[in-house]
């Protein structure tokens, strides 16, 4: 034992008994329960009466004693509350002293790790399944190039297959997509890839009767690599594919998402993540952000005068930073109201003289009044494309709407 001055050797046991709530029971040389303390409810182990069998009170006990060996530990043991605990035995001339350590975050970390590691061999598995899939795609492309160089009417047959299989891709990129809804309130959006293949998904759903889940996900680049991430997110969220976590709650959501989709392996891709939970019972909206544009939240009537709110948050990106956490936040939506939910590429657009857009100017732009029956969503991409020009647009714009 380090000589310590007292003064620290009392701060290092009360540190230790603040940490891990620290119990011990005391059993004489009868097996009788003679003295307890400490933290014993922590551990389901109140009421205790002295003078009895400690076994019959205590069952974790039965069989230990009297001790074959002191000191004596057994590790992560389940204690009647559900807390785990390492227990210790020391024998005294005896006397019994039985001492519990709280030790329930290490063994859920354990746990948790090697849940991970489970998770990253499965993830494992399957990227090597695709890499072997791509090989051989990559193998048949090189043939047919040496084929189709000795004939241009074999070239435009494969043309025209890979065109088809990327209209078939670029289908079912919009078959996952959700359908708009009005009841019990209106959900609409407007999506237009840059390319056939885009980075953007979004959905929605109700998580249970009272909880409603919207969410858009914004994967860095384009094409098919992209648009493989963002619809395997996009369905990981709509069937809640993520272990031990509550969709109700946004924060948990994007850290699993998190440890789902390192870059690393998903080809150096990360993505932008907004992902809310909306309650009509109550009005309240909870959010959280991984990194993406800041929804636009306007009170008021369409077509009347609308005040815009901005609603903030920060998170880094999916993907980047290893086991990040998420903070959540939390606004109340009164009727009538409308809130819009989209990716950079709805408003970060370049005009012909190489200015931006940005982000107020398209909250200016959906706060403007219209004319009855003249659709906002229409109205913003009818404005992305004047601003940009003739052409396509450079990145995918996506916006959803959510009328209360």
């Amino acid at each position: 034992m380090l000589d310590l001055p007292a003064r620290i050797s009392d701060s290092l046991l009360l540190l230790i008994e603040a940490q891990r709530a620290v119990a011990h029971l005391v059993i004489d040389d009868s097996q009788a329960l003679v003295q307890a303390g400490g933290h014993l409810d922590h551990y389901g182990l109140g009421g205790l009466e002295f003078g009895g069998p400690a076994s019959d009170q205590i069952p974790l006990l039965e069989g230990l004693l009297p001790l074959a060996e002191t000191p004596f530990l057994i590790r992560s043991m389940a204690m009647p509350s559900g807390r785990i605990a390492d227990v210790h035995f020391f024998g005294d001339e005896g006397t019994v002293w039985v001492l519990l350590l709280d030790v329930t975050a290490e063994h859920d970390e354990a746990q948790l790790v090697q849940q991970k590691a489970y998770d990253m061999t499965l993830l494992s598995q399957r990227e090597a399944r695709l890499i072997a899939q791509l090989e051989a795609a990559n193998d048949e492309l090189q043939r047919a190039h040496r084929e189709l160089a000795a004939s241009q009417e074999a070239l435009q047959l494969t043309h025209d297959r890979l065109q088809a299989e990327l209209r078939d891709a670029e289908r079912y990129v919009r078959a996952v997509l959700p359908e708009p809804m009005t009841q019990p309130f209106a959900v609409d959006w407007r999506f237009v890839p840059s390319t056939e293949l885009g980075g953007d998904s979004f959905g929605y759903h109700w998580v249970d009767d009272e909880h409603f889940a919207i969410y858009l996900i914004d994967v860095c680049g384009h094409g098919v690599g992209s648009a493989l991430l963002t619809v395997a997110v996009a369905n990981t969220l709509r069937s809640e594919a993520l272990p031990r976590t509550d969709f109700r709650q946004p924060s948990q959501v994007l850290a699993a998402l998190n440890e789902a989709y390192p870059m690393e392996r998903h080809g150096e891709l990360f993505s932008t993540v907004w992902y809310g939970v909306y309650q009509p019972g109550s009005g309240l909206l909870t959010y959280a952000t991984a990194g993406h544009p800041s929804p636009i939240l306007l009170s008021g009537p369409a077509g009347g005068d609308c005040a815009a709110k901005a609603l903030e948050g920060s998170g880094p990106c999916i993907g980047i930073v290893p086991m990040a956490r998420y903070g959540q936040a939390q606004c109340t939506i009164g009727s009538p109201a409308r809130l819009f939910v989209f990716s950079d590429g709805a408003y970060e657009i370049a005009r012909p003289d190489g200015s931006m857009l940005d982000l107020p100017e398209l909250m200016q732009t959906l706060a403007q009044p219209l004319e009855p029956g003249q659709s906002e969503l229409d109205h913003v991409l009818r404005v992305a494309r004047e601003v940009h020009g003739p052409g396509a647009l450079e990145d995918d714009f996506t916006i959803l709407k959510l009328t209360l």
